[in-house]
This record gives structure tokens, C-alpha cells and sequence, in this order.
């Protein structure tokens, strides 16, 4: 309780403000100097002066003997008139509220108006010390955020940038930064401040690493090949045939007769199931391809290794294959065996598809995608190009459609169908890709009803019954070619290996039990690989602002339509004035390009 009763004029302390007490009653009313008066209960206020105070605009600065009344009074306590008596030499309202002040700050002086207890040099010494650490902190931050304003961050900077790096990948979902500067707390405008102001180049691609996926290889060592029997198939020419440029060639075809043999790198000779290289291999579930780069699933030294064609003979898992009248595979042979490969690019055997032995392959293979056909396969021949990254610089390259690819492609398919047929028939658990029908079947012919039935198809899944794929027109199927990058191929391998050695096989749990870790991871890596294609793609454009080219439409929705760049196999949005018909080609030239936020804007052009 105050020294002193209220009585009006008398200069109070209500919460932390100074107040004038206008008149007492039963209650108090005073002035807080807001131009209104308050009305409160005697025990809500401290009288701090008897006053007479005529107005609050006189409780003015006061200079006084701070450092000399608290060196006096060291260790002792006192009250709030004798202090101010001290430091300013008097006791009026104005000195009692500039006491009161230094006594709320602290720093010298603490307690109530009765009670002030003098505070130690120690304790003094310590507050100063922090409070110079706290100023001296903000004075960095502010100097921080204004080298931030400018873009113009200097080293000692990217430590405090890390929060909004984490924002950015994903691995946050706030930033202390981003909310000072007032933008929106998302990864899009994380990335786009991070270009911005230099802690990333502006071709940065975020993506692999916002989808949680590793981005460097695996670092583990290597068994040796184990000594065992193989068939000698090095008398038959093997050919490995791959887009330009490809790093890790799997598998190669080769004809002896009317048998078409499709050999695969023999990676599970190498990788068993279980050992530490197959429990990173599941962890990962397949190689990233990024423009920039190829993150792998094993180790690369198993691909210089294993690969078809990058050693004089290479070890591999061969499948021996036959078409009967119906183009049904029949006489299926599969061993473990040598072949010599030759390496070749698809446009190299395109030139040599009517000479031996590719006319025959092609006949093989033209039977059995005729069947597929036959049997409801989708048709689907959409835009696709390859974007590859050297040296920073873009190179995008349109897929020309081959005689060679489709070759290729329908013998691997092949491969997968008699496998999956051998897996049933003796009873070997296998991860089979099965893909639901669509709905509805419709027209493929055109782009546009190319476009629309590949959104309506369903997506393919990895499953240990076999069910029917309808995008392939197979009743059972199972990926098997790729064991150097894809996990589930590789498992495909373990249990064929174990088959044909005698062994156990992992059981249909195990193998489900595989799927359940590897399908969610191969879902991130296709994302990734779709964005990081985007990514490279705009960043194209936004180095070249005049490109100008042909587009596609596939779709129209009111004054809206969508539009497919062949050259870079892409799809854009455009809004139109005028109708167009599906199938238009269109000439179309870049408008404006973001990055960060996927987006590029074209206009028509005439």
C-alpha cells in the first residue's frame, strides 16, 4: 500500500502508466491523458506523489546523478522519495515518475515505491552485458533484412537463410523471414527469395529434394561374382540398343533362328536379397533421372561392372523366346549365361532395320504387338523429349518415333509377359504390374484423343496376384528388364536366381512386403523427374524470351485451351478469343515465365 493517500492531483502509477487522480470517492477517477476519464477501485493504483500535478504533459525528461545515487546506496534499500531526492535533488511528480521509471527498467534499482532494493554491480554488469548482446543482435537483424531488401547478402548470411531453405524443400511449413517480409509462407515463394537474393543460382531445381528423395549415389562396396555355370551364348550376336548418350545399358537382344533372346545385366548375381546393397537399393527404389544428373539406385560401379556391352563378356540373365501361330510366346528358355554385346544408339539400327537380323526381330515383335493390339493395348504416341543439362546449358531433344524404339520396346514387353506366364506356372512370387481398364474405351486417333484417354487411363500398380494390364492388352505382365534401375526388377531377378539355383524364393509376404516400401518412393521419383523436366524446360524459355513455335490443341473448355509443344513435349494453358478445332496447329510465342511457381504464358501468334 502507498505512503501517501490519493487525493485529487495526486500523481498515481495505474498498471504501468502514470496517471492524475481527479477526484475520490468511493471509487477513484482519474486521467490517463487520453482525453478520457477512468473510473477505478482504490487498490488498482499506487499514489507514487501527493502531487499537486496539474496536467500529465509536466512529467518531463529529467537529467540527474543516476550512477552516483546507486554507487551511494550499494547494498542497501530504500524508498522511492529518498531516491529521487538523490538523483534529481527533489521529490516532485516529475522526478517521482522518472524514479519510478528507472526503478520499473531494472537495470540499478527493482522492488515497489515502499521498498527499492539497490542492485549489485555483479547484477548490473550482467543486465548491460545482455542488453548490449540484444541490441547488438537486432542491429545485425535489421542490417540483415536490409541486405535482403537490396538482394545483396554477404556469406554470413546463409546461416540465417537456412529456415527459409527448409520452406522451400518442403521440410518446414514456416519462416520468421518470409513473415517479417510479408510474403506467404509457401515453398514457391521461399524458392523464388532464395534465387533472388543470390543463396541459390537462378536455375537451382528444388524438386528432388522437396520430394525427400537422396540425391547423391550409394557408397557401398561391391561383392565379387560368384563362381558358378553359365551358358555360353557369346556366339550370338547381342545387340544393346539405347537413346544417345545412355550411361547404363541392361539389355540387349539377340536372334538365333526363329527364337528371339532378350538378355538383362545379371545384377542379382551381385545383389542378393536382404544383403546391405539390396536393403539401399529398396530404400531408393529406382535411379532418378534428372536432367542435370542420374542419381542411382546401386552402386555405380556395379553398372561399369554389370552392364551389357561396357566389358568384352558380360554375365546376364538370358530369355529365350518363340511366338507360335496365334503370336502366343511359347518355348520360353531362361539361364544365367555369357554374351558378347555390341553397343548401338536407335538411330544407328533404325538405318539397319531391313537387314539381318533386325527384319526378323521387327517381324517377331510386329506379330506380337499386333496381338496386344487385338486384345484392347492403348495406343498412345503423345510428344515426348529428352532434357539433358551440361555444363548448365539446356539441351532439349524431341524422341523421334522408330522403327528401332518400338522394336525394342515390344521385345522388352515380350520379355515381361513370358516371365510373368513362367512365375505363375511355377509358382514363383513376383511383383506383377497390373493397370485397371479405363472406364470407358475411346478413340486414340489425333493428339487430342491421345490426350484425353491417357487422363482417363488408370494408373499401373504393383501387385503379387497377377491380374490382367489393359494399357498393354496382357493378361499378366511383370517388369524384368531393368534390374540396374528399377528395385522391383531387380527382386523379379532374386527369385528367378533362386529358382534356377535350387533355393528358397522370398515368400508372396516378402515380395508384398517390398512393394508396400518401394510403390510410395516410386510415386516421389516420378514427380520429381516430371518437375525436374518442367524446371529445365522454363528455364529454357526464360533464356530465350523470342523463342516462337508450333503447338497443338487438345483440348478447348469455353475460351480456354489446352495446347501441346511437340518440340518440348509440354503443356500449356491459353485463353482465346475465337473457337478452335481439336488437332489445330497453332503458332504460339512465350509471354512471360516463372520458375519457381511452374507456369509459363504464351500468346497466338497472326
Amino acid at each position: 500500500m502507498s505512503v501517501f493517500r490519493a487525493a485529487s492531483g495526486s500523481l498515481a502509477l495505474y498498471k504501468v502508466r502514470p496517471a492524475r487522480v481527479i477526484q475520490v470517492s468511493d471509487k477513484i477517477d482519474i486521467d490517463l491523458g487520453d482525453g478520457k476519464g477512468k473510473r477505478v477501485r482504490p487498490k488498482d493504483i499506487v499514489i507514487l506523489h501527493p502531487g499537486p500535478l496539474n496536467r500529465l504533459e509536466d512529467l518531463v525528461e529529467l537529467n540527474g546523478e543516476l550512477t552516483e545515487a546507486w554507487e551511494l546506496l550499494s547494498g542497501e534499500e530504500t524508498n522511492l522519495e529518498e531516491l529521487s531526492s538523490l538523483i534529481y535533488g527533489d521529490f516532485t511528480p516529475a522526478s517521482a515518475w522518472a524514479t519510478w521509471e528507472l526503478v520499473a527498467e531494472g537495470l540499478y534499482f527493482e522492488g515497489t515505491p515502499e521498498q527499492i532494493r539497490v542492485r549489485s554491480q555483479a547484477q548490473v554488469a550482467a543486465d548491460q552485458q545482455a542488453q548490449e548482446a540484444k541490441a547488438a543482435a537486432e542491429q545485425a537483424w535489421a542490417d540483415f533484412m536490409a541486405r535482403l531488401e537490396r538482394r545483396a547478402i554477404e556469406p554470413q548470411d546463409r546461416e540465417r537463410l537456412v529456415e527459409v531453405e527448409k520452406l522451400a524443400l518442403g521440410l518446414s511449413e514456416n519462416s520468421r523471414i518470409l513473415q517479417l517480409l510479408g510474403h506467404q509462407e509457401t515453398p514457391v515463394n521461399a524458392h523464388r527469395m532464395l534465387v533472388g537474393v543470390g543463396y541459390w543460382p537462378d536455375d537451382h531445381n528444388p524438386f528432388p529434394r522437396r520430394q525427400q528423395l537422396p540425391c547423391e549415389d550409394p557408397l557401398l562396396d561391391l561383392p565379387e561374382l560368384p563362381q558358378e555355370t553359365r551358358e555360353d551364348l557369346t556366339a550370338l550376336p547381342a545387340f544393346a540398343i539405347d537413346d544417345e548418350g545412355s550411361e547404363d545399358p541392361d539389355d540387349a537382344l539377340s536372334l538365333e533362328g526363329d527364337r528371339l533372346w532378350v538378355h538383362v545385366a545379371d545384377v542379382a548375381a551381385l545383389v542378393t536379397a536382404d544383403s546391405a546393397i539390396d536393403r539401399e537399393a529398396r530404400s531408393r527404389a529406382a535411379n532418378l533421372y534428372l536432367p542435370e544428373k542420374i542419381v542411382h539406385m546401386l552402386p555405380p560401379q556395379i553398372t561399369h561392372r554389370l552392364a551389357l556391352g561396357l566389358q568384352p563378356v558380360s554375365p546376364a540373365l538370358s530369355i529365350g523366346m518363340r511366338l507360335d501361330e496365334a503370336a502366343q510366346i511359347t518355348d520360353v528358355v531362361i539361364c544365367k549365361s555369357l554374351v558378347r554385346v555390341t553397343r548401338h544408339t536407335y538411330g544407328e539400327i533404325n538405318q539397319r532395320m531391313d537387314d539381318a537380323p533386325f527384319a526378323v526381330m521387327k517381324a517377331i515383335t510386329n506379330r506380337f504387338r499386333a496381338r496386344r493390339l487385338a486384345n484392347g493395348a492403348a495406343t498412345i504416341d503423345l510428344p515426348e523429349a529428352s532434357v539433358r543439362v551440361h555444363d548448365g546449358e539446356v539441351r532439349i531433344r524431341p524422341l523421334v518415333r522408330m522403327e528401332s524404339r518400338d522394336m525394342v520396346t515390344e521385345a522388352m514387353v515380350m520379355a515381361g509377359e513370358a516371365i510373368a506366364n513362367y512365375a505363375i506356372e511355377q509358382n514363383i512370387a513376383v511383383p506383377f504390374a497390373i493397370q485397371p481398364a479405363p472406364d470407358k474405351a475411346e478413340s486414340t486417333i489425333g493428339l487430342a484423343a491421345m490426350y484425353a484417354y491417357r487422363r482417363k487411363m488408370k494408373p499401373s500398380l504393383s501387385r503379387t496376384q497377377e491380374g490382367a494390364h489393359s494399357g498393354l492388352g496382357l493378361a499378366c505382365y511383370t517388369r524384368t528388364t531393368s534390374p540396374l534401375r528399377r528395385y522391383l526388377d531387380l527382386v523379379v531377378h532374386q527369385q528367378l536366381r533362386a529358382h534356377l539355383d535350387g533355393r528358397e524364393p522370398l515368400s508372396l509376404q516378402q515380395i508384398s512386403e517390398r512393394i508396400a516400401v518401394v510403390e510410395p518412393l516410386n510415386g516421389a521419383i516420378r514427380r520429381a523427374e516430371r518437375l525436374s523436366n518442367t524446371h529445365w524446360k522454363l528455364i529454357h524459355l526464360k533464356r530465350n524470351p523470342a523463342w516462337q513455335g508450333e503447338a497443338v490443341v487438345v483440348e478447348v473448355d469455353n475460351n480456354k485451351a489446352t495446347l501441346l509443344i511437340p518440340e518440348f513435349a509440354m503443356e500449356t494453358k491459353l485463353r482465346v478469343r475465337r473457337e478452335l478445332v481439336l488437332d489445330t496447329c497453332i503458332r504460339i510465342a512465350v509471354r512471360e515465365v516463372d520458375v519457381e511457381d511452374q507456369t509459363a504464358w504464351f500468346r497466338p501468334l497472326g
